[in-house]
């Protein structure tokens, strides 16, 4: 530690802090536009100025000095650094006067507006003149895609918005071109940007340059109730503030949390508010003639319920979808087990995971924040890019710290990071289990090998037996104690939690993909399961929010709540129980899912025992302990990695396939929305042409 003096106070600061560190460190606000913890240093904005006594004859630069550099007093005494002398306060309000040359007055106009730093350091720092009168320069706007619109005459070049892209997002497609005052931040022949992260640079820009393209003009901030929730579009888990306006959800964006999603957020999470309203179910439906009719509740209800109760219990059965809340999930159990019904899955994708083998045979278990400890990643039948963009910016973020060696098994995939791909199929798998492929060495040699098994490569018929040579290849010899790097790389935002909750077939009971076959049921429940298509035959009761797959199949629709529209209970890939809270409410008629099956129980004749949420979670907690410490993970049991291996039977020679294709399009909320879809077909269009 080195001692420094900051306005008259002594810390403490590790030598490798720069000076804006140490001042923060000790109490004092320094002011700053280009500096970003997250980024790398560039000291274009100059606003960060300080005073160092003893040091250069003029104000220096915080950000980009480091406190090894300060030299002692005469007689050894700590480094002094003033923040706020004259020196440093002309200096500022200088700097601040240059930054506002060229800066437009649409302050009024300008969608940053209320939420600008440059509005805010004005204040703090500036001036209330200007002694420049010349024109000033305009810059034209850029096109840079769909998501982030472009006011470049406002930009003050801290470059924030390039270095993401650069370091963060993998994806280098901003720069600076010309010289000068002819300078101009833009993309590459105008072309719009591909990251799967862009949004973040709306976040990052101090100055309204880069903004929603999707929200500019719908709303001020101060109209807005904000709410923390909980992203559910992947199962990382991502926390986010969820900004409304009456029952109209208006943006989404990301909240800090340092072992999840740091502070980014991926574009669907991002800009999917508008599928929260388009094709929503807002009253129940009844099929007649071949077509949905609106019903009432009470007749909707009752007609399930007769369907039900004179059905052979055998021949009953429920899928659970991917955004599904525990306290649903823990209902949905609660009543098919007073029903005697043992036809129950979570997985509609046909994944080979099973409770039974115990919780470290299907959680993250090397925990997000665990990726940055990884000496060595293997990562098999996942395209993380895809299945959780933020998870990626953290693979980067590690492997740019160099000593990590990355090796794909697989569909070949731009992962924005270097990464060795050893093959294709299982055959490839089987090559690294017996030790005869070079990357096998860089496992056997990694105190803390990171083995990331993609839900993709789970849903095979041969899901069991790659689950168990992942595990052993996470059992190297070289482990540290207390590693487990066993880590499943899960889709879908329910699953876990639904796994937590033994949501898989009973003794005798069928699997969602032969639940889905012709002739295998009488009734099937769907809760919001969307992404598998039951056969004819069956009476199917669907349970949702937006009219997708599920909806267009049922013979009976309940309207649920959206994930902004409930309070509720989501267990993350890693094992972590997080909150969402409720934003707004369900359009029409909708309820709650778990209400609607506490009223669905009292009409079957087994009524559940409780009538509020809160008595629901007390059950739930009673059950299952866990889930009552929310934000704590209740990590998995290592030993249970050596039961993986019995009964998994022989890999196929089958190439893997990612869980994920089409990013923008994973769920009814992404398909119902109009920006994803725009998302999607230019991405279409990127990869069609570069196939040509």
């Amino acid at each position: 530690m080195t001692k420094i003096i900051v306005d008259g106070a002594e810390v403490d600061v590790p030598a490798e802090y720069t000076i804006l560190q140490a001042c923060e460190a000790a109490g004092a606000e320094i002011p700053r536009f280009c500096f970003h913890e997250r980024l790398s240093i560039a000291g274009n904005c100059r606003m960060c100025l300080v005073e160092v006594k003893g040091g250069p004859p003029k104000p220096v630069a915080s950000c980009a000095m480091g406190v090894r550099d300060l030299r002692p007093g005469p007689n050894g005494e700590p480094p002094v650094v003033m923040t706020r002398s004259p020196m440093v306060r002309r200096a500022r309000e200088g700097v601040m006067e240059f930054l506002l040359i060229n800066h437009p007055l649409d302050c009024p106009i300008c969608d940053q507006g209320g939420e600008c730093d440059l509005q805010d350091q004005a204040m703090a720092y500036g001036v209330s003149g200007t002694r420049f009168f010349e024109n000033k320069r305009a810059v034209e706007d850029k096109y840079i895609g769909p998501l982030v619109k472009t006011t470049m005459t406002r930009c003050i070049h801290c470059t924030r918005c390039v270095r993401f892209v650069a370091e963060v997002a993998g994806a280098p497609e901003i720069g600076a071109i010309g010289r000068g005052e002819d300078m101009e931040i833009t993309t590459y022949l105008e072309s719009a940007m591909s990251s799967e992260l862009q949004g973040n640079v709306i976040d990052l820009c101090p100055v309204g340059a880069l903004t929603s393209k999707p929200y500019a003009f719908k709303a001020r901030p101060w109209e807005l109730s904000k709410t923390e929730s909980i992203d559910v579009m992947d199962a990382l888990g991502s926390a986010i503030r969820v900004d409304a306006r009456g029952r109209e959800v208006m943006r989404i964006l990301p909240r800090v949390n340092e072992d999840v999603n740091e502070e980014w957020i991926s574009d669907k999470t991002r800009f999917v508010w508008d599928g929260l309203r388009a094709q929503r179910l807002d009253r129940p439906y009844v099929r007649e003639n071949g077509r949905l009719r609106a019903a009432s509740w009470g007749e909707a209800l009752t007609l399930v319920a007769t369907r039900i109760k004179t059905a052979d219990k055998t021949r009953v059965g429920a899928i659970v979808g991917d955004l599904a809340a525990v306290e649903e999930m823990f209902a949905l159990k609660d009543l098919l087990a007073r029903l005697g019904v043992t036809n129950v899955d979570a997985r509609q994708d046909g994944s080979a995971l099973d409770p039974a083998l115990g919780r470290a045979s299907y959680l993250f278990n090397a925990t997000i924040a665990g990726i940055d400890e990884a000496d060595a990643i293997l990562l098999i039948g996942t395209n993380p890019r895809l299945e959780a963009p933020v998870l990626n910016a953290r693979i980067r973020k590690r492997w740019r710290r160099g000593s990590l060696r990355v090796g794909l098994v697989g569909e070949r995939a731009d992962l924005t990071y270097g990464a060795e791909h050893i093959g294709a199929g299982a055959d490839s798998l089987t090559e690294l289990v017996e030790g005869k492929h070079s990357f096998a060495k860089a496992l056997d040699g990694a105190a803390k090998p990171l083995i990331i098994v993609g839900a993709g490569a789970l849903a095979r018929s041969d899901g069991a037996a790659v689950l168990a040579a992942a595990a052993k290849l996470a059992a190297g010899p070289g482990v540290a104690d207390g590693w487990n790097g066993l880590s499943v790389l899960h889709s879908a935002a329910s699953r876990v939690g639904a796994l937590d909750l033994g949501l898989v077939p009973g003794q005798g009971g069928l699997t969602a993909r032969e639940m889905a076959e012709a002739g295998a049921l009488d009734v099937a429940l769907l809760l919001g399961a969307d992404e598998i298509d039951v056969a004819p035959g069956a009476f199917v009761v669907y349970v949702g929010a937006h009219g997708d797959r599920g909806a267009h199949r049922a013979d009976v629709v309940l309207p649920g709540a959206a994930y902004v529209e409930k309070t509720g209970l989501y267990v993350n890939t890693e094992g972590r129980v997080q909150l969402a809270n409720r934003a707004t409410f369900p359009p029409g008629e909708g309820r709650e899912d778990w209400a609607i099956l506490r009223a669905l129980s009292e009409q079957v004749g087994v009524t559940l025992p409780y009538d509020t949420l809160a008595q629901l979670r007390a059950a739930l907690f009673q059950a299952y302990p866990h889930m009552a410490a929310v934000g704590e993970i209740a990590a998995g049991d290592p030993a249970d990695l050596g039961r993986l291996g019995a009964g998994a039977g022989s890999l196929s020679s089958d190439a893997f396939r990612n869980a994920v294709t089409d990013f923008y399009l994973t769920n009814p909320i992404a398909r119902a929305s109009a920006i994803m879809a725009e998302m999607s077909a230019l991405r279409r269009g990127a990869l069609a042409e570069a196939a040509e």
